[in-house]
């Protein structure tokens, strides 16, 4: 969007988790105000309206009718946690934030790198946004402690896989995205 700019591209302004994101991943997307690629978006449009905000939750405004019902259904990364991160990137300020979703990045880039067999980037990219990173970091420290790396790549990404959606299981998740029905 011509004229909104922003720093990170971590969390987007609706809060997305970009850096976690499929589409970014693959390098198809910079994120949120990230330049070239960046595609139109009415709340970034909203942001330049209300003074440039970095985060939807910095407007007097939010939560508006913007946020009615977007945590239903997923697009190509989760919306489950957009209101709760942004929530969570209020309390312990946007630095500290950040600083967990680097590191949740930089084990999203192990996963996909060690853990990847070409059928699990958006898995991958769901599980570690939809998991805290307690979770994520039992998971692979259980997967370092059984070996799962000497394993074939076919079979250490299904072990796992696994881990991951008992993980997820055990907090009521489920390692899915959430399509809108569609229309009849």
């Amino acid at each position: 969007m011509k004229g909104f700019q922003r720093d990170d591209f971590l969390l987007s302004l609706c809060g997305l988790n970009c850096g976690l994101c499929p589409m970014k991943v693959s390098g198809h997307c910079p994120g949120c105000g990230g330049g070239a690629g960046n595609q139109s978006c009415a709340i970034a449009g909203c942001s330049l309206k209300h003074g440039s905000v970095q985060y939807c939750f910095q407007c007097s405004d939010y939560p508006c009718a913007k946020y009615d019902g977007i945590d239903e259904y997923d697009s190509f990364i989760s919306h489950r946690r957009q209101k709760g991160d942004l929530r969570r990137a209020e309390e312990i300020g946007t630095s500290a934030y950040g600083d967990e979703q680097r590191e949740k990045a930089e084990l999203l880039r192990r996963l996909l790198s060690d853990f990847n067999d070409g059928r699990k980037k958006s898995f991958l990219c769901l599980a570690v946004n939809l998991l805290e990173l307690p979770e994520l970091r039992a998971v692979m420290a259980e997967a370092e402690a059984e070996g799962l790396a000497r394993l074939p790549l076919k079979d250490r990404s299904a072990a796992l896989a696994s881990k991951l959606r008992a993980a997820a299981e055990k907090r009521g998740l489920e390692l899915k995205l959430r399509k809108k029905p569609a229309r009849r």
